[in-house]
């Protein structure tokens, strides 16, 4: 981890959960107040359906929440869709934009994901934005210059005083168990953290950089050791308490 950055671990539940779900919140909230003060922030990011009574049960301990994705327009003719003023009046303080899932179910461009990033900081919320490269594109040599390409065209020009974070997330590990090694997660790291202060400075260099591939309670110290990661953006393993407080605590 980056020692002058305060680590953040953020949960993603995806298309998982209901109002049973909470009762798990509530045991994390429980486990947090038992134990010593979490040494990082803590964000849980649930179906906008449980966003507001999540929020309401997490706030008191200290977790905060955000959205899984928002509209790049306040309002307007978009049924389905959420703005990012929603998520903000609902309780979310951070919104994840520019999932893999995003990008390839729903055909997610990179400029797309930097108009979603400007509409989270006009609402308030401080957008966690993803960049990852395929199994296909890292056999190819070509893991980083995709990686390059994203922040380049997903991140905007100005960054806010909220400021942003970054998931990397390659998307050949995510859901599938597998896990890249420690040299491979340090190099990208280090070369997103290259590219943030080169663009962005001092703010770029104060950015956290979240790993978020088949992060788990088995693994979370190991990967949170490695230079430059600030923090993990989890997936399956933060809808139970005690594996999400597992992975809190190796912080």
């Amino acid at each position: 981890m980056t020692a002058e950055i305060t680590p953040l671990i953020a949960g993603n539940w995806k298309m998982n959960g209901t109002s049973a779900s909470l009762g798990e919140v509530q045991r994390l909230a429980e486990l947090l107040a038992a134990g010593e003060r979490p040494r990082c922030t803590i964000v849980i990011c649930p179906p906008a359906t449980l966003l507001a009574p999540l929020n309401a049960i997490a706030a008191p301990s200290g977790i905060v929440t955000g959205g899984q994705d928002c509209h790049h327009l306040p309002s307007g003719a978009h049924t389905g869709d959420i703005s990012a003023q929603m998520l903000a009046d609902a309780g979310a303080q951070y919104v994840i934009v520019g999932h893999s899932e995003r990008r390839a179910n729903h055909g997610e461009t990179d400029a797309l994901v930097r108009d979603k990033a400007v509409a989270a900081m006009t609402a308030g919320l401080r957008p966690i934005i993803c960049v990852g490269e395929t199994e296909e594109e890292r056999r190819a040599g070509r893991a980083e210059e995709v990686v390059a390409t994203q922040i380049a065209g997903s991140v905007p020009e100005q960054i806010g005083q909220l400021g942003i974070v970054i998931a990397y997330e390659p998307v050949w590990a995510i859901g599938t168990g597998l896990t890249p090694t420690s040299d491979d997660i340090a190099q990208m790291h280090d070369t997103i953290r290259r590219l943030l202060t080169e663009r962005h400075g001092e703010t770029g260099a104060a950015t956290r950089i979240l790993y978020g591939g088949s992060m788990k309670p088995a693994n979370a110290r190991e990967i949170l050791r490695i230079e430059n990661v600030d923090g993990g953006l989890v997936g399956g393993a933060s809808l139970l308490a005690n594996d999400f407080h597992a992975i809190i605590s190796a912080v």
